[in-house]
C-alpha cells in the first residue's frame, strides 16, 4: 500500500508544480465579495486551515497581479498571518523588497524593516482618500495595509476606484486640469506638521536641494531656516499595466478646503495662504474654485468603499487603481503599511 501510494505520488506531483495557480488557487482559496456588486476590494480566503500565505502567494503572483489590475484592491482574509515579520513577507514574496517612506507627507513609525504604523493622526479625524505619493515624482506601484489590532468603533481604511472617480468628474474641469496640471505648494518650520529635516531625512540644506532637483521641486528657502516647495504634477494619467486613465493626484487631499472646519479656521486664522502647511493650486499657481473642490470631494465620496477591519486582514491596493483613507475610531488601532514596486513618472516643470 505504501509504495503503491508513493507511486501515485510520484505521478501527481509534477501535474500540481506545472500549474501552481489553478490548482492551488481552486484548492487552497476562494474569491468573494465583501456585497453582492460590490467588486473593490476582491475578498480572497482560504478554504482550509493554516494556508501559509506566503506559500500561497509565492505559487500564485500572476494570478494576484490578475486579479489587482482588474479590481483595483484585494483583502486577504482568514489567513494565519499574526506579525509585522510575516507581513513583509508576504509583502516581499508579492512584490519583492520595500521601499522607505520617503518625501513624507505625514508623521509615521518604522515598526519593522520598511514595515510602517500607518498615519499617527490624532483618532479623532478623519484622513481623506488619496494615493499614496501621488504628488512625488516617484511612487509605489503598491501599498499593503496589515490589521494588527483593529478598533473597538470605527477606524476604517475606506477606499475607492480611480477610475470611476475619473468618470465622475466633469469633463470640463478634467480638461482644465489636463491643461494647467496641479501645484502642490508646503511650507515647513512654521510650527505645523512636519520639519523638513524629517521630511527629507536629512539636516543638510544641499542634500535637500539635490533632492528636489532631481524630483521636479522648486525649492525656496525662507528667513529663520524654513522652506517651501512646490511641485506641479499631472491630475490625470495612465496607468503603466493597463493604460487606463485614472485620476491620480493630492489635489483635493491637500486643499485646505478638505480639512476638518475648526482645523482649517485655526489655520487660516494663523497663516497667509502663501504660508499654509500645504495647499493645492492649479499648476500655474492660480486658486482652485470653490465649487471644483467641492465637485472633487463629492466624486470621491460616490465611490467610497468601507469595511471593518478584522485581525490579521491584509488589504493590497494597486496604488493607482485604487485611493485610500482613514474613518476616525474610538479605542486601539494598529494598521501596518508597506510600499514596493516605484514607479518614476517625467518629471514637469515648475511654477516661477
Amino acid at each position: 500500500m505504501s509504495n503503491t501510494q508513493d507511486h501515485i505520488g510520484s505521478r501527481r506531483l509534477p501535474a500540481f508544480r506545472r500549474k501552481p495557480i489553478n490548482v492551488s488557487a481552486e484548492a487552497l482559496t476562494r474569491e468573494t465579495y465583501l456585497r453582492p456588486g460590490m467588486t473593490l476590494p476582491l475578498v480572497i480566503q482560504p478554504t482550509i486551515e493554516n494556508v501559509n500565505l506566503s506559500v500561497w502567494a509565492a505559487e500564485n503572483r500572476d494570478l494576484v497581479e490578475q486579479m489587482l489590475l482588474k479590481h483595483g484592491g484585494i483583502l486577504f482574509r482568514g489567513f494565519p498571518v499574526t506579525t509585522a515579520d510575516m507581513f513583509q513577507e508576504f509583502c516581499r514574496t508579492l512584490s519583492g523588497e520595500l521601499l522607505e517612506y520617503r518625501e513624507r507627507s505625514s508623521p509615521r513609525s518604522r515598526v519593522h524593516g520598511n514595515v510602517y504604523s500607518s498615519t499617527d493622526y490624532p483618532s479623532d479625524q478623519t484622513i481623506f482618500l488619496h494615493n499614496e505619493h501621488s504628488y512625488s515624482l516617484t511612487f509605489p506601484l503598491r501599498i499593503y495595509f496589515f490589521c494588527d489590532t483593529p478598533t473597538v468603533e470605527g477606524g476604517e481604511t475606506p477606499i475607492a476606484d480611480t477610475r470611476k472617480v475619473l468618470e465622475r468628474i466633469d469633463p470640463r474641469v478634467i480638461q482644465r486640469f489636463n491643461e494647467k496640471k496641479w501645484m502642490y505648494v508646503r511650507n515647513f518650520g512654521d510650527g505645523f506638521g512636519l520639519s523638513w529635516q524629517t521630511v527629507f531625512q536629512t539636516d543638510d540644506k544641499s542634500a535637500v536641494e539635490r533632492y528636489c532637483e532631481a524630483s521636479g521641486i522648486e525649492v525656496e528657502w525662507k528667513p529663520g531656516n524654513r522652506l517651501r516647495t512646490r511641485q506641479v504634477r499631472d491630475a490625470v494619467t495612465s496607468h503603466p499595466r493597463t493604460g487606463e486613465d485614472i485620476w491620480f493626484n493630492h489635489v483635493t487631499f491637500f486643499h485646505v478646503s478638505t480639512l476638518n472646519p475648526r482645523i482649517q479656521e485655526t489655520l487660516l486664522a494663523e497663516f497667509a495662504e502663501d504660508d499654509l502647511p500645504n495647499n493645492s493650486y492649479y499648476g500655474d499657481g492660480s486658486p482652485i474654485e470653490p465649487e471644483v473642490m467641492a465637485h472633487l470631494r463629492r466624486a470621491y465620496e460616490h465611490e467610497l468603499v468601507s469595511f471593518s477591519w478584522h485581525k490579521g486582514d491584509i488589504l493590497l491596493l494597486d496604488n493607482m487603481l485604487a485611493a485610500h483613507g482613514r474613518a476616525p475610531y474610538v479605542g486601539e488601532r494598529k494598521i501596518l503599511v508597506a510600499m514596493a514596486q516605484p514607479i518614476t513618472r517625467q518629471a514637469k516643470a515648475t511654477h516661477t
